[in-house]
C-alpha cells in the first residue's frame, strides 16, 4: 500500500510539473522575456509562493531558468516537454470530437486528464490513426513528432476583405460562452464561407455559408482566425 501511495503522489507531482511547463511555454509566446511568478498563479490559480517552489524544483531539474524577480524561461529540455503535453492534449480533442463525439465546449478537461498518458509510442499510434491531423477541433496548431508546429497564413475574420471565399481556421476565446456560441450558430473548425458585406455602422459582417446567410457582430468577429483566400 504503500508503495502504490508513493506512485501515485509521483505522478500527481509529474502532472503538476507538467502543467507548469504548458503554462510557462503559453505564456512565454507574449512575454519572451520571462514569465513573473504573478502571471503563472494566476493562469494556474494558486499561490504565488507555490510557484516560487515549483520553479525552483524545475529549475534543480534542469527544465526552467529562474532566478527571483526576474522571471522564468523554458530550457530546451523544459521548451520540449511542454510542446509534448499540448501535442498530446490537441490531439486527444481531435480524437475526443471526431471519433468520440465530444462537443467542442467539452473536450478540454477530458483532454487535460489525458495529456498526461507518457506513452511515446501511443502518442504517434493516435496521430497516425487520426490522419496527421495540423488543428485541433479549436483551431490550435498541433506539433508533430519533432515539435514543429504547421505554419498557417491567417487573418482575423474581423479583418478579412469583404468578398472573399475563406474558412474557419481557430479561435482566440475559449470559454465556454463562445464555443456554446459558434455551436449554436453552425459555426467549427473547417467550415467554409463567403464575406458577402462588413456593415459601416457597427462592424459586424455577414457570411454566406452554403445556402443560409449569417451575421456575427464585430466582437464575435474578432476572435475568429480565418483563411486569407489564398490557401484554401
Amino acid at each position: 500500500m504503500r508503495k502504490y501511495c508513493f506512485y501515485i503522489c509521483r505522478m500527481a507531482q509529474s502532472f503538476t510539473e507538467e502543467n507548469y511547463l504548458k503554462a510557462i511555454y503559453k505564456l512565454s509566446l507574449r512575454s519572451p522575456e520571462g514569465v513573473t511568478t504573478n502571471a503563472l498563479a494566476d493562469r494556474l490559480d494558486t499561490k504565488a509562493s507555490s510557484v516560487t517552489d515549483m520553479l525552483r524544483r524545475l529549475a534543480e531539474k534542469g527544465l526552467v531558468s529562474y532566478q527571483k524577480y526576474q522571471g522564468a524561461m523554458l530550457t530546451t529540455e523544459g521548451q520540449r516537454v511542454a510542446v509534448e503535453v499540448i501535442r498530446k492534449h490537441r490531439l486527444w480533442e481531435v480524437f475526443l470530437v471526431e471519433k468520440l463525439h465530444f462537443s467542442g465546449d467539452a473536450v478540454h478537461d477530458v483532454a487535460e486528464q489525458l495529456e498526461h498518458i507518457s506513452s511515446a509510442e501511443l502518442t504517434e499510434r493516435l496521430d497516425a490513426f487520426l490522419g496527421r491531423p495540423k488543428y485541433d477541433p479549436h483551431g490550435g496548431p498541433i506539433p508533430d513528432s519533432q515539435g514543429n508546429f504547421p505554419m498557417a497564413v491567417r487573418v482575423r475574420l474581423d479583418e478579412l476583405a469583404v468578398d472573399t471565399d475563406s474558412r474557419i481556421m481557430g479561435i482566440t476565446d475559449h470559454s465556454a460562452e463562445f464555443l456554446g456560441y459558434l455551436t449554436k450558430v453552425g459555426l467549427g473548425l473547417g467550415t467554409g464561407f463567403k464575406l458577402v458585406d462588413r456593415h459601416a455602422f457597427d462592424q459586424s459582417v455577414e457570411l454566406q455559408i452554403g445556402d443560409r446567410t449569417l451575421n456575427l457582430s464585430r466582437d464575435a468577429a474578432r476572435n475568429i482566425f480565418v483563411s486569407n483566400g489564398k490557401s484554401n
